[in-house]
């Protein structure tokens, strides 16, 4: 992938130090009256500079009200996710038996929409906990992205005669711990990683070279999508362990909860549709060369 940047010293804090606004009604109130709740959460998102749109689950817009109400009531969004209560929320929605990943999308949304203001009106805050560390001086380095996965970027960045290997999180998802299996629960894919084609020497390679280029690529399972994720990732936070990562990701694999897993399940369900569909037109073109 390779691109340069410059990155400026606490360019990752969004709100750059900026302080909560207050809370326009108390909690007990928004919860007790949807159009309080909805004037509340426009106004927070117009004073903080983001975005606020309704998003659409199965065809539906999101009830956001609802949602803030069945979270909070489970003591909020961390203790939700600490106690793996999605799934218990995402009933409450009575979502068609079609909507697949229902508890990853409503945890993403609510992170999105509704994570600031729930410090706000719910755990009364008046900073974001990030903010509580002094920005540094601020200097330019120039870095190099090595890589992509769902919450950021593999970067290498220079200081001078110095070069720093790290992860760059999206600033709108929860930065995850150093341990590769909390890094596995906390960040699941969005969009799958594809990985730079590796080059294989002897026979194997002797037998590709041989074969038809434009034959279609073969598919592959969603383990295989959440295995070049992950793998990519462990190789720049630990290049020294490269032999334990096969055991590290298929624990990982196997921590994952049933939602997380069918958003890879997903990726290989639609490449198996892929390749059945080249597959087919590669056939028909075989067919009809085959008559000249």
């Amino acid at each position: 992938m390779s691109q340069k940047a410059m990155v400026p010293a606490g360019a990752g804090n969004r709100n750059g130090g900026q302080l909560y606004p207050p809370p326009l009604a108390s909690h007990e109130n928004i919860v007790n009256d949807q159009n309080l709740f909805r004037e509340c959460l426009k106004n927070f998102h117009s004073v903080m500079g983001t975005k606020y749109t309704v998003p659409v689950i199965g065809g539906k817009e999101l009830d956001l009200y609802v949602l803030y109400v069945e979270v909070t009531k489970r003591g909020g969004f961390d203790k939700v996710v600490e106690e793996k209560k999605w799934r218990e929320v995402s009933s409450v929605f009575k979502f068609s038996p079609t909507t697949t990943s229902a508890s990853y999308a409503l945890r993403k949304h609510y992170f999105t929409l509704l994570h600031r203001f729930e410090q706000v009106y719910f755990f009364r805050r008046e900073t974001p906990l990030l903010d509580k560390t002094p920005v540094s001086q601020s200097f330019q380095a120039e870095g190099t992205i090595d890589g992509k996965f769902d919450c950021g970027y593999l970067v290498s960045i220079k200081m001078g005669s110095e070069v720093l290997n790290g992860v760059l999180y999206h600033p709108n998802q929860p930065a995850a711990p150093s341990s590769s299996k909390s890094t596995a629960q906390n960040c699941s894919a969005i969009v799958p990683y594809n990985p730079p084609p590796h080059h294989h020497s002897g026979r194997r390679n002797r037998r590709r070279k041989g074969g038809d280029p434009n034959r279609p690529k073969p598919n592959r399972s969603g383990y295989n999508f959440f295995f070049a994720e992950k793998h990519s990732m462990l190789k720049s936070l630990y290049p020294s362990r490269e032999r334990e990562f096969t055991k590290m990701i298929g624990e990982s694999w196997n921590n994952l909860s049933p939602e997380e897993k069918r958003v890879y399940q997903d990726y290989g369900v639609k490449d198996k549709e892929r390749y059945q569909k080249e597959m087919k037109e590669y056939k028909e073109r075989m067919q009809i060369t085959s008559c000249y």
